[in-house]
């Protein structure tokens, strides 16, 4: 089996700034990886842990090791099995386990943190060569979780490390931003993913890989049958909010559509795609192609970390305009 890290695609400056620390051994106690969901942020930050923890000790994982080999995730769990790579994520763990009574519905709450790293903190690796700690979605901290974390990030311990992972940088705590090494994952090339979904024997890649922005997670979720069920309605009530009689039904609309960011972004990637196809066959595309225009300039707010039922009704505001 190949080490994690050589299977990322289309992160080379990434890949090679982490591969840079660990032939030098110079491994930062803490790291944000931030970009879009979906690009391999998370293979990243496992390959990372697994070149910490590989019992051969290289600069790069032998991928074969016991070590390596439980250093990956179980896609049933989302828990890898080496007990030294650790995951953080809101919701992930049932209450009891991490001192709780109830679910984590908000955030990820101190709890958590509190059971699975502070308690841990003042004692050894349980194999010797690192202990590494991966939060998944990192702006979903809490803020007593963000500060309880922080003391640690602020008087690194050897053979500690933070690998948190974010599409929302500017969501975490200035404290936390400082005291990590930043390392930045870009979406990935259409070529790529259309190669990546075909890979997997996925029939509509061609027609699904345009509409991803780069992101595999997306490109899937448009893959799901029940998810392309949801967003033809969505693009189908859209048209007809924008055609409405009033603006209250597009505000209405824009007040439904709020609450899943990511379902937003692809729901309104098919938006435009819609238009665009539509305008190729209108003999007078000008009104068509300006509504494209708008929905791009949403997607834009929503990547800016703009508020979706904002970013939406304002949308519908200028589609209805033009």
């Amino acid at each position: 089996m190949a080490s994690l890290l050589s299977t990322l695609r289309a992160q080379d400056a990434a890949v090679e700034t982490l591969r840079r620390a660990l032939r030098t051994g110079r491994v930062h106690h803490a790291y944000l990886f931030e970009g879009p969901d979906g690009v391999g942020k998370e293979v990243a930050a496992f390959g990372l842990a697994q070149a910490l923890v590989c019992e051969k000790g290289g600069a790069e994982a032998c991928g074969t090791c016991s070590a390596c080999v439980r250093a990956v995730v179980d896609p049933k769990t989302r828990l890898p099995k080496h007990p030294d790579v650790v995951v953080l994520e809101r919701g992930l763990y049932e209450p009891g386990q991490i001192g709780r009574r109830t679910p984590e519905n908000v955030d990820l709450s101190i709890d958590q943190v509190r059971t699975l790293v502070l308690a841990h903190a003042a004692y050894p690796p349980h194999e010797g060569r690192a202990r590494v700690f991966v939060v998944r979605r990192a702006e979903e901290l809490s803020t007593p979780a963000a500060n309880a974390l922080l003391k640690t990030l602020e008087e690194p311990i050897a053979k500690m490390h933070f690998i948190l992972l974010t599409s929302q940088p500017d969501a975490l705590l200035p404290t936390i931003l400082s005291r990590v090494q930043r390392v930045r994952f870009g979406a990935l090339p259409e070529a790529v993913v259309l190669e990546l979904l075909a890979a997997r024997g996925i029939e509509t890649a061609k027609r699904v890989a345009p509409l991803a922005g780069g992101s595999m997670e997306t490109a899937l979720s448009l893959c799901d049958e029940e998810a392309t069920a949801a967003r033809e309605a969505f693009v189908a009530a859209a048209l007809a909010a924008i055609e409405g009689r009033t603006l209250a039904a597009t505000l209405d609309f824009g007040e439904r559509e709020k609450r899943d960011k990511v379902a937003l972004r692809v729901n309104l990637l098919a938006l435009a795609s819609r238009l665009a196809d539509s305008a190729k066959a209108d003999p007078a595309p000008e009104r068509l192609a300006t509504r494209y225009a708008h929905v791009l300039q949403a997607l834009r707010d929503l990547d800016a970390n703009a508020s979706p039922q904002l970013t939406i009704e304002s949308m519908f505001v200028r589609m209805r305009a033009s």
